[in-house]
């Protein structure tokens, strides 16, 4: 056990940490091995792959993502600040370069090869974006010449014009949302809030009836014939089958007719074989990661860590409830992962980065470490 009076950077880190963060983050990504040894297999097998080919590519994903969590939290806030700047700068270059040279997926150009490695940009500019975002609130709150506000205002359509153009309308409603969480964090009138709400409700008609994959997917999402909303009647009814207690594990159905039952419909898998009682206790779980980093971003005396601890904690709130939202058919389809739940490597670095973020930001600071910091700032 470290002792308190041990001066080296590990014995800072472990305890000035968030433990109780980590752990939820560490019961995640051993859940979402499990679900995925249920939900993986039939993918595999359709696709001419060894059957335990998700789980042992997720387990060698999940080596590099624990090494950045822990490494990032290692930053200080002016470092926090630093690789954010880079990320969202190099995330948002590749978002345009995948819309002119990435190949198309379902309608959609969200994605850019290096080689054999597919890379989505737009995962990485998501947790960089809050950074930034919550720095302009901060400087502009803190310094009368500096004009925050307006730069983060600026940030929101410099961000998500390069998700429109690819189209990504899922992660485009994502992140306005989470930005208008912020700003009301941040201080502005709720009219203000409610009139960006309104402006977002405008731009859900305006995609619907301009951007054809939209439409699509909310025509089937209200329709109820099963044989226009194939993955929609399977999600649905893998909680009907599995009840209370579910079928056991390998004893599923819906998996064999989900083409992404590795991925998106995760969780539909896990109400089928281990039933709604194991997906009340997953969605305990996100909430409690959630409620802890609220209950973290209070704490804080410092405005730019309330806001990055508050964007980031909804953004990680609100990707997990619209993937269960969908499984459960209370949404259209939206293809957004389950929070270290789901397969795809880029989802994990992302998620990793944007945790990484949360456990630097989140940890105990002595007051002084803030003045100082403060002081550097204005010099």
């Amino acid at each position: 056990m470290m002792s308190r009076a041990e001066r080296s950077h590990l014995g800072d880190w472990w305890w000035t940490v968030d433990r109780a963060l980590l752990a939820g983050l560490g019961a995640l990504m051993t859940i979402g091995l499990v679900f995925l040894m249920a939900g993986g297999p039939p993918v595999a097998e359709r696709l001419g792959l060894p059957t335990f080919h998700f789980l042992n590519r997720q387990v060698a994903y999940l080596v590099p993502t624990i090494g950045l969590i822990l490494a990032v939290s290692f930053l200080s806030l002016r470092h926090v600040r630093r690789l954010a700047l880079v990320t969202y700068s190099v995330g948002i270059v590749l978002c345009v370069l995948a819309t002119k040279y990435g190949p198309e997926i379902k309608g959609a150009h969200r994605w850019i090869q290096f080689g054999s490695i597919g890379v989505q940009p737009s995962e990485f500019v998501k947790p960089a974006f809050v950074v930034l975002a919550a720095w302009a609130f901060a400087e502009g709150s803190r310094r009368r010449d500096m004009p925050g506000g307006l730069l983060a205002l600026v940030m929101l359509p410099m961000t998500i014009v390069p998700l429109i153009m690819q189209p990504d309308f899922g992660q485009t409603m994502l992140l306005t949302m989470v930005w208008c969480c912020m700003v009301f964090v941040a201080g502005l009138h709720w009219i203000w809030v409610a009139g960006l709400g309104g402006a977002g409700l405008l731009g859900v008609a305006a995609a619907y009836e301009f951007l054809p994959h939209v439409r699509d997917r909310i025509n089937r999402f209200l329709d109820k014939d099963p044989s226009e909303n194939f993955q929609g009647f399977w999600s649905k009814e893998s909680f009907n089958v599995g009840g209370w207690f579910g079928t056991g594990p390998g004893e599923g159905v819906a998996k064999r007719h989900l083409p992404d039952a590795h991925t998106d419909f995760i969780f539909s898998v896990a109400g089928e074989e281990f039933g709604t009682i194991a997906c009340i206790g997953l969605v305990l779980l996100f909430a409690f990661i959630v409620m802890r980093g609220l209950m973290l971003a209070r704490r804080s005396e410092d405005i730019f860590c309330r806001l990055a601890i508050t964007g980031l904690t909804t953004l990680f709130g609100l990707q997990a409830c619209i993937n269960m939202l969908v499984n459960v058919r209370l949404m259209p389809a939206k293809g957004m992962t389950l929070p270290f739940v789901s397969y795809g490597g880029s989802s994990l670095i992302s998620l990793a980065l944007g945790m990484g973020f949360l456990v630097a930001l989140t940890r105990r600071r002595p007051r002084t470490a803030l003045l100082n910091r403060d002081e550097g700032l204005a010099r």
